[in-house]
């Protein structure tokens, strides 16, 4: 049997100064992970010690941050002697570990194990919650301690929080918002610069604002993660990532942005959940997705610039609710995780617990025939009499009325048309796409595009 780990030498954190100094030994932090986020946890960490300390009431320590290689180039500010990779020895001597390494494999096993070794767990992790929130909430109840995640949706823009404590008395109707910084500054680039996709990319790239590969933003799957949190949060319901329709920006061009420009607005990724009506009996069901719309210029959204995060929330009695800050980068993002920490060891210090998953609702996923929508359809058409008959007729043979229609004439006997329809259901707007592809005098259905109101 081998021996037992040695204990990690931590280093600590004096307790802040009180009229009546808490005796009790410090509270034990281990961070797992030290990235770009898991560096400035650490350094808020230990140059604001005395602070977190009153606020806490009760000294901490970090006892260890968790890497890959000790050895590896780091930032000089950061303690050496904190580094391990000993990952088991560092879960099992925490009150509290801060879960930064990402992924849903080896985080959640640590996590788990974590949680069932009696500790509170703050994660930015929003893949994992994702993925396994269900087995993680589960796991916090039967200990009694905190899950917390208030990073893991719009960096330090306080979401999580506003819609699982604030809004608490009140009942959500509704939640968009721009929850991914890296497709929010390409399509703003797009709009502001008239740039291409690929160079606005590029740009990104180059800026650190998207990684080698892009694609988890630029498809629109970290953006699903993120709704998929919300929806659960706002909805009281079990929400995971596979049950969010997703769409990314990939196929959106300079040619779209300009026609939502002429049309009055902008085109924007957005994360959208909402309570819906299905069925003939009227019972509630949730509709959770993530897809480039259009927004009219009007709208709070539409504003929103380069990297940042908004969140819109609508509620029965409070109305329409925003949030808005930096959504990305290490300093920003630790604050949310801080703020996390600060509540966790309270809690572990005084008693008490955080809000557990309120899962009571257990709303059933929404239809495409539950949900309803306008459209804007863009079409190339053959530029002669008629031609608009036989769109208006395609339309309307599916059950959708025309709200307007833009005709701009391309030349070479061409012409191209935008069509923005009456609110109706998903079902049948995909039918009316469908069969504009091979209504007569139609030559390219160019792109087709949800369309709020203001």
């Amino acid at each position: 049997m081998s021996p037992s780990p040695a204990p990690l030498e931590g280093v600590a954190v004096p307790d802040a100064p009180t009229s009546a100094p808490d005796a009790r030994p410090d509270l034990r932090v281990a961070i797992l992970g030290c990235g770009t986020v898991g560096t400035q946890v650490v350094r808020l960490l230990t140059e604001q010690a005395r602070d977190l300390g009153a606020r806490i009431g009760r000294g901490l320590r970090v006892t260890g941050v968790l890497v890959r290689d000790v050895e590896a180039p780091r930032d000089p500010s950061l303690p050496r002697e904190l580094l391990t990779t000993d990952a088991a020895a560092l879960v099992a001597d925490a009150d509290l570990v801060v879960e930064l390494l990402g992924g849903t494999t080896t985080a959640r096993d640590l996590v788990l194990a974590s949680l069932r070794a009696g500790a509170s767990v703050v994660t930015a992790n929003k893949a994992l919650l994702a993925t396994a929130g269900p087995e993680l909430y589960a796991a916090a109840d039967a200990a009694g301690v905190d899950l917390l995640f208030e990073a893991a949706v719009a960096g330090a823009v306080p979401v999580v929080r506003g819609v699982r404590e604030s809004l608490a008395g009140d009942r959500v109707e509704r939640v968009l918002g721009i929850v991914n910084g890296t497709t929010n500054y390409i399509l703003d680039e797009m709009t502001t610069r008239g740039l291409d996709f690929d160079v606005a990319l590029a740009q990104a790239q180059e800026l650190g604002y998207a990684e080698a590969d892009p694609t988890a933003d630029v498809e629109g799957h970290d953006a699903a993660a993120k709704a998929a949190i919300l929806a659960s949060l706002a909805f009281h319901t079990r929400v995971a990532l596979g049950d969010v329709a997703c769409e990314g920006i990939t196929a959106v061009t300079a040619d779209d942005i300009a026609a939502a420009r002429e049309a009055g607005g902008v085109v924007k990724l957005l994360a959208v959940a909402e309570r819906v009506s299905s069925g003939d009996q009227g019972a509630e069901a949730v509709s959770v997705r993530v897809n480039p719309v259009i927004l009219p210029a009007a709208h709070p959204l539409a504003g929103v610039g380069g990297a940042y995060n908004a969140v819109v929330v609508e509620t029965e009695a409070a109305g329409r609710l925003m949030f808005y800050g930096q959504g990305a980068g290490g300093a920003p993002t630790a604050s949310a995780v801080l703020g996390d920490v600060v509540a966790a060891l309270r809690h572990r210090a005084h008693g008490g617990r955080a809000p557990a998953e309120s899962a009571h609702a257990a709303l059933p996923l929404a239809t495409p025939a539950d949900v309803v929508a306008r459209l804007q359809v863009r079409l190339r058409v053959d530029d002669r009499p008629g031609v608009l008959a036989h769109v208006a007729q395609a339309v309307a043979e599916h059950g959708v009325s025309i709200e307007s229609v833009h005709q701009r004439v391309a030349g070479d006997g061409e012409a191209v048309l935008a069509v923005v329809t009456h609110e109706a259901d998903e079902a049948a707007l995909h039918r009316t796409v469908e069969a504009l592809r091979t209504t007569e005098g139609v030559r390219e259905t160019v792109s087709a595009y949800r369309v709020e109101r203001a």
